[in-house]
């Protein structure tokens, strides 16, 4: 294991590397391929529902509430597992083993059927869990690592690995899907492209696994001695308790939290739904066509996204990040209403096209301003725990009202609209962060 000094180019380089290890599970499985195979084992079988524990649920408001379950169980642990992670002083093990619990779902997913339903939502459910919780400990390593003039840089730097990799994966699993033959996967077209998506599943559980290696052998691994016992488990509950109390102290980024849990709700669900939404909604000619549109359109997002988030480092460096934050989500609600009204694959790709270039800046950018707000503190897991937990509990309730919404009206533009109500108002509450920024600054 290698020892590096905190700042060095290697050690940023090996922490951002981790996206690029984990990234292929939020873009293939979460927002790309998934989504579409997802679909299609629901029209193979000549259904739009399907029932669950005696009750009939649509399959995009199924996938909903499994997501939001999920979700909820890593808001749950997170802060937990946080507290017992800084008091033994080894967060890289949790980061290791949710790692592997998540990839190893990826490859379960390969079995995903509609016959064996309640299996596969496991495999789709850890899958989900792993990937979060693993960035639960990931997170948390931005200030240990990095210097606080470095981090804006390091973490859109993480964001754009994540995006470059991830895409390569995707235009992989594209070729394999589209030209089944080529790889040598035989059956019927649709068999075979079937086949191919499971085959995307394995691909991605190995990626991940095989190259966060790398991060895992640069990251410092800490060691205060200490041994987990039963005074330990709860000692993670103490850690909230302290952090909620400095908190209590800190209006400017208690005031941060609140903003970001509620535009963040709304920026995580547009992210997760958009291949659902584009799968449902948008007026393909053929089911090929829709097949190549919604992957084009998810490696459209990445590609932009990976511009986004360099240009929206620099706006920050230069107005300010809450500023750039402001106009970050102003943009996010202007494109939630055009998208009520978009129809066709020109028109989504447009959007997807928009959405990519503020997607990957609002997200480096939140992290690395409550990075740069945390008091001086070694525990820095418990924090971001609160800035974890704030995520995930705004996604369950994005993803639960998305799915009620989709139940209840059969169409998603109805939820899409109802999310910019929460970007307008995440604007409002940054002014207040801004107001309060600029009175500690100028106050003698």
């Amino acid at each position: 294991m290698a020892d590096l000094p905190k700042g060095s180019a290697k050690l940023l380089n090996a922490w951002a590397f981790y996206d690029w290890a984990n990234s292929v599970y939020s873009l293939v499985i979460a927002s790309a391929i998934f989504p579409i195979f997802y679909g299609a084992l629901f029209k193979i079988k000549g259904a739009t529902s399907l029932e669950i524990f005696g009750t009939e649920l649509t399959s995009t408001s199924l996938i909903s509430f499994v997501t939001a379950a999920a979700f909820l169980l890593v808001a749950l642990i997170s802060p937990l597992l946080s507290g017992i992670a800084d008091y033994i002083g080894n967060k890289r093990i949790f980061m290791k083993f949710f790692c592997y619990v998540g990839s190893l779902s990826c490859i379960g997913l390969y079995w995903f059927s509609l016959e064996n339903i309640y299996l596969s939502l496991i495999f789709y459910f850890f899958g989900l869990v792993g990937f979060w919780a693993s960035l639960v400990f990931y997170n948390s390593y931005l200030p240990d690592i990095a210097f606080a003039e470095q981090q804006d840089k390091v973490s859109a730097r993480g964001y754009s690995f994540g995006y470059v990799g991830s895409v390569i994966l995707l235009i992989i699993n594209l070729a394999m899907i589209m030209k089944p033959d080529f790889f040598g996967i035989t059956g019927s077209e649709g068999e075979a492209s079937i086949k191919a998506m499971r085959y995307s599943f394995v691909m991605v559980g190995i990626w991940w696994i095989v190259f966060s290696q790398y991060t895992y052998f640069y990251l410092p691994k800490g060691n205060k001695g200490h041994k987990v016992t039963k005074a330990v488990i709860f000692n993670g509950f103490k850690e909230l308790n302290n952090v909620w109390k400095l908190l209590e102290h800190n209006i400017v980024l208690k005031r941060f939290l609140f903003s970001f849990f509620v535009y963040g709700m709304a920026v995580q669900t547009v992210m997760i739904i958009a291949t659902y939404f584009g799968e449902q909604e948008i007026i393909w000619s053929s089911d090929s066509e829709k097949t190549m549109g919604l992957i084009i359109s998810i490696l459209l997002i990445q590609i932009v996204a990976i511009i986004g988030a360099t240009l929206t480092s620099k706006a920050s460096e230069k107005y300010g990040n809450i500023n750039t934050l402001i106009v970050l989500n102003c943009f996010w609600a202007t494109l939630c209403v055009f998208a009520y009204f978009i129809t066709t694959p020109f028109e989504f790709y447009t959007i997807a096209g928009f959405v990519g270039l503020v997607m990957g800046g609002i997200q480096s950018l939140s992290r690395s301003t409550y990075s740069k707000m945390l008091p001086k503190t070694v525990d820095t897991a418990s924090f971001f725990s609160f800035y974890d937990v704030t995520e995930k509990i705004g996604i369950v309730i994005g993803m639960s009202l998305y799915g009620i919404i989709n139940q209840l009206t059969g169409s998603a533009r109805f939820a899409i609209v109802f999310l910019c109500i929460f970007f307008v108002t995440g604007v409002i509450l940054l002014k207040r962060v801004q107001k309060k920024v600029f009175y500690i600054h100028k106050t003698p």
